[in-house]
């Protein structure tokens, strides 16, 4: 059966909309509490987080109430990076956590998703239950039953220090100055504490949220902001995160960006200097210059399809540690179970400080090819992968490009789109090919 509200990333939509509108969101609550508090014994105990969006309010007094009605205690944290609602909820063993956030998207947007007891997303098979149970009417356990709810008072600062804890003891940040744009989102209260306690002087940025201005003109998917604040303020590196902050992009000196496959190569370079490193997994949209470069390193590659979670998948079904998308989700298994941008960027500093190189040098060998991207409309049931001109198009195309470029033809999951991408060595020659494969489409 397939799942109606859930997506890759949790239930999200417009607030206001279905699925995310209070009813909805109290029926939810109530739904996975009784799916989550049937698997263990004991009294169930469930930890909420959330980012700065102004839903937020609206939509953790829905989930707590639902949540409350089915006999499990809340805990509130108040507004947390998604990683350390996913730490906090290992470290004090409960039995899930539920963060109220849609990552990088505007304000008006939000999204619930849910943590196993073990800090891993919810494995389908639970999503689907408590699908499931959204059709049963909402009811109540009895008064003396029902959940209770408290505040965590110091869920920042133990998040801040587990943080700090994934930075090498041997190492510091003494002497170096970094910008750390927090996206007006969860981070503004953790990311620059870390690294100044880690003896950076930091220059915040993106920190005053007014529940309006979540990665407005901010964070990792906006950099402008922070390689100005960089190049004004001569810092030795910016770091951007985004409304969640589990998304990473960096910026040098010279206001040159780094995206998440330049990273994670940094990352796996940085491990191999400490012990071998079977391999790491990307994704269909990774640069096809990253995998060249694993594959000079001896160290293999894999793709999951889009998005963080299959990238989990794959790490955990191949006993990797390290993986990642090129727009900055990264996984580092030794440090964390999810990803987190303010850990991945510790590691990559760690590796700058440690080999004292800066992250232009780190990088040197690692020359991305350029991409186009076209989205061409499509009527609904287009069935790409046997159109015959395109078919045509797509088998010359590929030959033409030889082992230097790469084609990804995918639909949108949300959009009447298709989706082409050309990656090749020659800028121009991968836009020639990105707009014959779109022209035969029609």
């Amino acid at each position: 059966m397939g799942r109606r509200y859930f997506g890759t990333d949790g239930v999200r939509g417009r607030v206001g909309e279905p699925p995310i509108t209070p009813d909805f969101v109290l029926r939810l609550g109530y739904a996975a509490g009784r799916v989550l508090g049937s698997r263990e014994g004991g009294r169930p105990a469930v930890l909420i987080g959330k980012d700065t969006r102004i839903s937020g309010y609206m939509l953790e007094a829905a989930l707590e109430a639902g949540l409350s009605a089915a006999g499990v205690d809340v805990l509130l944290s108040g507004p947390l990076p998604t990683p350390g609602v996913a730490y906090l909820t290992r470290a004090l063993r409960l039995t899930a956590g539920v963060v109220i956030s849609a990552s990088h998207n505007p304000y008006d947007d939000n999204g619930i998703k849910f943590f196993s007891g073990d800090g891993n997303k919810l494995p389908d098979s639970l999503e689907q239950r408590i699908e499931e149970a959204l059709d049963a009417p909402i009811g109540c356990v009895r008064p003396e039953l029902l959940g209770k709810a408290r505040r965590i008072e110091d869920a920042a600062g133990r998040y801040i220090e587990f943080c700090k804890r994934s930075f090498p003891s041997a190492l510091d940040l003494r002497g170096m100055k970094l910008v750390v744009d927090c996206a007006h989102g969860a981070a503004y209260q953790t990311a620059p504490h870390v690294f100044h306690e880690l003896g950076a002087e930091v220059v915040t940025i993106g920190a005053s949220p007014n529940g309006l201005n979540i990665n407005e003109a901010c964070g990792a998917t906006h950099p402008d902001a922070l390689r100005a604040a960089v190049l004004e303020h001569r810092a030795d590196l910016g770091i951007a995160v985004d409304g969640d902050a589990d998304r990473l992009l960096m910026v040098d000196g010279e206001g040159r960006d780094y995206n998440g496959d330049e990273l994670l190569y940094v990352i796996v370079r940085d491990r191999l200097l400490r012990g071998p490193v079977a391999g790491a997994v990307g994704t269909l949209m990774s640069n096809l210059a990253l995998e060249q470069a694993f594959e000079r390193l001896g160290v293999d590659f894999e793709r999951a399809k889009v998005g963080d979670r299959y990238v989990l998948e794959r790490l955990r079904a191949r006993g990797w540690l390290y993986g990642g998308e090129s727009s900055g989700h990264l996984l580092c298994l030794d440090s964390h179970s999810t990803g987190d941008g303010t850990i991945s960027a510790l590691q990559v500093l760690a590796a700058v400080r440690s080999s004292g190189r800066s992250l232009r040098e780190l990088t040197a060998d690692l020359v991305l090819f350029p991409q186009k991207l076209i989205n061409v409309t499509i009527a609904k049931g287009f069935d790409w992968e046997i159109h015959p001109p395109l078919q045509r198009e797509r088998l010359a195309a590929q030959a033409q490009l030889g082992d230097d470029g790469r084609i990804l033809i995918r639909p949108s999951g949300t959009e009447p789109l298709l989706r082409v991408m050309v990656e090749a060595k020659d800028e121009a020659l991968a836009d020639r090919v990105a707009h014959r494969l779109a022209a035969a489409v029609a």
